[in-house]
């Protein structure tokens, strides 16, 4: 993990394209808050909503996959 100091306004850059900027700092919430330029075909998420988003399309899966089964059953029963 690469850590970085930075002060409001100051900004760090990944691979030319994205560009994170401090936009302010509240020491008394313990939060920092900051602006995040890149090209339209990045998803930029939250830490939390992407682990939700990757716990409901695993549930999809895992859905699907039990109703591919069921759907082999009863064909396997049929024949």
């Amino acid at each position: 993990m690469l850590v970085l100091n930075r002060k409001v306004n100051q900004k760090v850059i990944i691979n030319g394209e994205i560009e994170i900027t401090v936009l302010a700092v509240d020491s008394r919430w313990g939060q920092v808050k900051l602006g995040i330029t890149a090209p339209q075909h990045y998803s930029i998420y939250r830490e939390e909503i992407w682990r939700e988003i990757e716990r409901e399309n695993k549930e999809a899966i895992r859905q699907n996959l039990n109703k591919l089964e069921f759907d082999v059953n009863i064909r396997r029963t049929k024949e």
